[in-house]
């Protein structure tokens, strides 16, 4: 058998944000050679974290000269990526190749005209609901690739949010199996276990020892609907004064986790882009009278503490580091995708080549 690790096997991840899915791989020994994105603030993170290069170009741009150098000489080529999933958890009911699914199309481009080996794609539950996702499984299949996707629930997998997300993986070898759970649901990782042990500060408050341990400034009456607000509670908690008027409506109902606060022993809520507002979300401390800060964000979107996000050269721009952390793939996830290729790969390479070929349709 094959010994992975001295094989040549070279990554690149379409929209790679800040790193997330790229450092996930870094953690299961892969070597990424390039990410790709349209930010071009997500530089200095993916960079300096991954020391793989950044392309700074749309997904539309990028043509197989661009990618294949990175994969000159490689064993296995291996092209990920998670195209941005806001137009997908609208649940927009519009079809076709219009302007909201242009990326994955984009994407799907790019796979066929590199045939990498091995794909992955990461999204939001909802997309396979849509013709993008039959669009795209079906140009895979026409590529000569064996298909499998599933939903994952992010706590079984080590993961303190309660995120679901879409991972398909594709292979030119066969059928690609995710990991077994690693963790049952009476061993979730819990709000308690990842942040508990962070210096308390204050809403506009930044820790001296950790600058992205910081919380946004709450307004007069935010403050007092935060104090009013008990571990796993919300809104429905305050007095009428301090509830807003969408709240007394009967549509309030539908705003159930607005301005809430995380339970300490529970999985925390999915991080989005406005993670660090309480307004936005159930993004309340346990018991902290503020909002999660960055660095709490971080830490449950699975970032380790060294993970470099402020770039001392720049201006610090809170809006945009919540950006990166709200829209990575949780680096967990990441090794979660990264070691279910590597089993497959290994798998590949313990039985013959000509089987190793064959499409194992299931």
């Amino acid at each position: 058998m094959v010994d992975i690790d001295e094989m040549n096997v070279a990554v690149v991840d379409a929209f790679c944000g800040a790193g997330g899915l790229s450092y996930g791989f870094i953690k299961e020994k892969f070597e990424v050679m390039a990410g790709i994105d349209i930010d071009a603030s997500c530089k200095f993170p993916y960079e300096t974290n991954t020391r793989a290069v950044f392309i700074n170009k749309p997904i539309e741009q990028i043509t197989s000269t661009d990618v294949e150098k990175y994969f000159a000489g490689a064993d296995i080529r291996i092209l990920v990526g998670c195209a941005p999933c806001q137009p997908f958890s609208s649940y927009s009911k519009k079809k076709g190749r219009d302007e909201k699914w242009k990326l994955l199309y984009s994407f799907s481009d790019l796979i066929s005209s590199t045939k990498p080996d091995i794909v992955s794609m990461e999204n939001v539950p909802q997309l396979a609901s849509h013709k993008v996702f039959k669009d795209f499984v079906e140009s895979l299949d026409k590529n000569g690739y064996c298909i499998s996707w599933y939903i994952v629930y992010c706590p079984d997998y080590g993961i303190p949010q309660t995120r679901r997300r879409l991972v398909l993986f594709a292979s030119k070898f066969g059928k690609i199996n995710i990991i077994e759970k690693t963790h049952p649901r009476d061993n979730y990782k819990n709000v308690r276990s990842v942040i508990g042990n962070l210096e308390p500060i204050g809403d506009g408050e930044i820790s001296q020892n950790d600058p992205l341990h910081r919380a946004r400034k709450l307004s007069d009456k935010n403050k007092k609907r935060i104090m009013a607000t008990p571990s796993g509670g919300s809104w429905k908690d305050w007095p009428n004064e301090l509830k807003l008027g969408c709240h007394k409506r009967k549509t309030g109902k539908s705003f159930k986790s607005v301005y809430g606060r995380m339970k300490w022993n529970e999985p925390a809520p999915t991080i989005t882009t406005q993670c660090a507002g309480l307004g936005n979300g159930r993004f309340g401390h346990p018991e902290q009278h503020r909002a999660i800060s960055l660095r709490e964000a971080a830490l449950i979107q699975t970032f380790p503490m060294g993970y470099k996000f402020i770039d001392p050269e720049s201006k610090f721009s809170s809006k945009t580091i919540a950006n990166h952390i709200g829209n990575a793939v949780p680096v967990r996830l990441g090794q979660v995708i990264a070691r279910s290729i590597k089993k497959h790969i290994k798998n590949i390479y313990g039985i013959s080549q000509d089987a190793a070929l064959l499409c194992a349709r299931q």
